[in-house]
């Protein structure tokens, strides 16, 4: 069976602005001699580690915004 384009049109590709807060995470691991230390520690663990959690967290926050911000009606 042949595809028809003319029944099922290709989506276009949103290509939205909110895409771009989706780098931020990248910026902010991008240099670990930034966050590798031990102070301060929060809980009892360094630095380095609760640094990196709190960015897998900001990153499912900013995936969902991104998401709603340029879903297309």
């Amino acid at each position: 069976m042949r595809y028809n384009s003319v029944v099922n049109p290709p989506r276009p590709r949103s290509r939205s602005a909110w895409n771009l807060i989706l780098i931020l995470p990248l910026i902010g691991l991008l240099f670990p001699a930034f966050y590798s230390r031990a102070t301060p520690a929060l809980f009892g663990f360094p630095f380095f580690y609760w640094y990196q959690i709190a960015w897998i967290l900001l990153t499912g926050a900013l995936t969902v915004i991104a998401y709603f911000a340029s879903e297309q009606k």
